[in-house]
């Protein structure tokens, strides 16, 4: 049993190192139980493209992340969270559909694309919505490795759903430069 335990682990470890993706490490660090108490809190770093999860003093987790680019930036300051929605959908960002799904217009801002005819909004993805200011939150979302969001703080999945679960309404959001 441990010896295939031991297998296993090895293995993980060595597809790890030849995939050069982050994916796995953070499905792994996100599920790794909390040795922590206190209460939780959130630091944002938008220079070092970095999010930390703390419970009281001690960093419990971090993530990459893609924050608002030119024009879009994500705001600066002490916060707290203010709604939690683990399936939210953008209501500003998405594509049109028609009645069979099919998109008719994609990547759309609603409040300036023209709607094609007998087109619907369907709004972005965005899981583990984290609201820390109106309009602007935390969530699950594509990373390219810069600043491109619309002043959002997209993280990779497991990340999302690890600061998900540990924050709650009220949970401090510090957001520096």
């Amino acid at each position: 049993m441990m010896n295939r335990l031991s297998q296993s682990c090895a293995l993980a470890a060595t597809l790890m190192a030849l995939s050069g993706c982050g994916t796995m490490t953070d499905l792994v660090t996100s599920n790794l139980p909390e040795k922590h108490a206190g209460r939780p809190s959130i630091v944002v770093n938008l220079r070092a493209q970095e999010a930390y999860l703390y419970r009281g003093k001690n960093r419990t987790a971090s993530s990459r992340i893609s924050s608002g680019r030119e024009g879009h930036r994500t705001p600066i300051g002490r916060f707290q969270i203010i709604r939690k929605d683990e399936d939210h959908r953008s209501s500003l960002y998405g594509d049109y559909v028609d009645a069979s799904g099919k998109v008719a217009k994609a990547n759309v801002d609603s409040r300036s694309s023209r709607k094609p005819p007998d087109s619907h909004f369907v709004g972005t993805p965005m899981p583990y919505f984290l609201e820390f200011s109106p309009g602007y939150g935390l969530h699950q979302g594509y990373l390219p490795g810069v600043p491109a969001s619309h002043g959002c703080i997209r993280m990779p999945y497991w990340k999302a759903r690890q600061f998900y679960s540990a924050a709650r309404i009220g949970t401090p959001v510090v957001v520096k430069p």
